[in-house]
């Protein structure tokens, strides 16, 4: 397996497995702790691949409606991630330590996005990366998956990152044993690659501590196969009226662009 150093933090880069040695694994039940939840489009994912998210985090309530809405039996912990304890969200999920498969979730990322004032670790938002860190060192899911805008690679030439990846690799002790997450190469990857009707260009920076190789996907579209949005909402139904939520997310973008450039 191939290392690679960036900043001093070594990094497994994962090999392609030889095509006869792949083995599929039956991930029902595997259980998701979910972090930054929003409306839930990275759970869906998750959860067509076989996985079950055990309880979610999230601070924004028309989010937590949605979630509500489409998952109505799933533990939702209402409030910002810094007023949860790891116990708590143990306990809501009906989890105990080291019993997760996965930890998954994108922090607030307008601290790091081109688009914004790049405050970085120096803003309350770009701090939340740790508390990401920390629910992970709590709970000790096997595994992890955890994304951002790009901007988080190269903010203030690396030093966000590199924190992150320092936290992450600190061993951990619980029980009387130590725990150590392998981390993989982060890795910026396009949405519109995949057949989202969007260039969203994300790093993805995924770890386990239980010595599993881990292969980032290939791009499945290239430049000219990309999804339109026709593609994506073209057959859709003339719109209702919005909805009271929507209505009121409207109202703030104005000043949300004055307090953050976007």
């Amino acid at each position: 397996m191939e290392q690679i150093s960036i900043s001093g933090f070594n990094i497994v880069r994962g090999h392609r497995p030889v095509a006869n040695t792949v083995t599929l694994v039956n991930r029902e039940g595997l259980k998701v702790i979910s972090l930054f939840s929003g409306a839930g489009g990275l759970d869906i994912g998750f959860e067509r691949a076989g996985f079950s998210i055990s309880v979610s985090v999230e601070s924004d309530s028309s989010c937590c409606d949605t979630l509500k809405a489409n998952r109505p039996n799933l533990p939702i912990i209402n409030d910002k991630i810094e007023n949860v304890t790891s116990d708590y969200i143990l306990s809501i999920g009906g989890l105990r330590p080291l019993e997760a498969a996965l930890v998954i979730g994108g922090p607030p990322c307008q601290s790091f996005s081109l688009a914004g004032t790049r405050k970085g670790i120096h803003d309350d938002r770009g701090r939340l990366l740790f508390e990401y860190v920390r629910v992970i060192r709590d709970t000790l899911p096997k595994g992890f998956v955890l994304e951002n805008v790009k901007g988080l690679v190269n903010w203030d030439s690396g030093k966000a990152l590199n924190l992150l990846l320092d936290e992450l690799s600190k061993p951990i002790e619980y029980d009387g044993a130590v725990y150590l997450y392998s981390i993989f190469e982060p890795q910026i990857m396009d949405a519109a690659c995949f057949g989202a009707p969007q260039h969203r260009e994300r790093v993805i920076i995924v770890g386990n501590r239980i010595s599993k190789d881990f292969v980032y996907p290939s791009p499945q579209k290239t430049k000219g196969s990309f999804a339109t949005v026709w593609d994506a909402i073209g057959k859709l139904p003339q719109p209702e009226m919005p909805s009271e939520a929507a209505l009121r997310v409207a109202t703030s973008i104005k000043g949300r662009r004055e307090r953050h450039g976007y």
